[in-house]
């Protein structure tokens, strides 16, 4: 049987199909500023990282993934933004596409996640159109060439189904040699003003710092703020809690009207390390 590969559905809208037009780009956003420093990297368990177009995003993300040491395997959990296939969609086989060449999907792992979770979909229609994981490859193609993920595709809002993910990924995790980073695809609140925005963002970041995937639902649900990877956060939370998570790191925050000037209808952008 050939092996299956998964075409990019947003280069050249999200970010460049030129393959060095976007290698430059996805640098320009790793680049440390002029004062930074030496930082020392993370050995992060998980992060929240953002998914828009990469003008509005990508300083955000960059900030995120020039922190963190990438390991060779990586777990990438995004909403379903299309409502096209299954609640928890997996591809467990094949590769998937950007300009920058094939990322190939981690069999191992995948199967060993299905195992554990039976809940989890063999499923390429959640993942044909979805943008909120195709982002995120060409960083980790730039940064830890050779990788291997598997893409996990969120279409529910059930905690209990969430949080029974968020264990059954740490139970996986923590069997494995070497360190597994696992990451969630979300941006922060939608279309609302730049004030609104940020004090509804700092709410769930507060939850997302305290390491409480309970209170991220809660607040979230509660409190009307439309942050689409919920879900995945969730899942992330919990994992990495059971993965012995003690700490969180806020490493950027920022709105796409600090890039667009317009203040009145914003998303907003949070990236998080999560760590022992």
């Amino acid at each position: 049987m050939a092996t299956s590969i998964r075409q990019p559905a947003v280069a050249g809208r999200f970010y460049p199909a030129n393959p060095d037009r976007l290698r430059e780009e996805i640098n320009s956003y790793l680049r440390a500023p002029a004062n930074a420093g030496n930082e020392n990297k993370i050995a992060a368990l998980g992060c929240l990282v953002p998914h828009a177009g990469y003008m509005y995003s990508g300083p955000v993300a960059g900030a995120v993934y020039r922190e963190l040491e990438i390991p060779s395997r990586v777990i990438i959990l995004c909403p379903n933004h299309t409502g096209m296939g299954e609640p928890l969609a997996i591809m467990s086989e094949g590769a998937w596409s950007t300009p920058l060449g094939d990322a190939t999907i981690d069999e191992e792992l995948a199967g060993e996640l299905k195992k554990q979770m039976p809940l989890l979909s063999e499923d390429d229609e959640a993942h044909q159109s979805e943008h909120a994981l195709e982002v995120q490859l060409p960083f980790l193609q730039v940064l830890a060439p050779g990788f291997r993920f598997v893409p996990i595709a969120v279409g529910t809002g059930n905690y209990e189904v969430l949080s029974a993910l968020g264990i059954a990924i740490g139970r996986v995790l923590g069997a494995q040699n070497g360190r597994v980073l696992l990451i969630a695809s979300s941006d922060m609140n939608h279309y609302e003003s730049d004030d609104i925005t940020r004090v509804k963002d700092q709410r769930a970041i507060d939850q997302l710092l305290a390491l409480d995937p309970r209170g991220l639902y809660e607040v979230v649900r509660t409190g009307n703020i439309s942050m689409c990877g919920y879900g995945p956060a969730v899942i992330t939370l919990t994992a990495v809690k059971k993965l012995g998570a003690t700490q969180a790191k806020l490493i950027r925050y920022a709105t796409s009207g600090d890039v667009s000037g317009d203040r009145d209808m914003v998303v907003g952008y949070a990236g998080i390390a999560f760590y022992k």
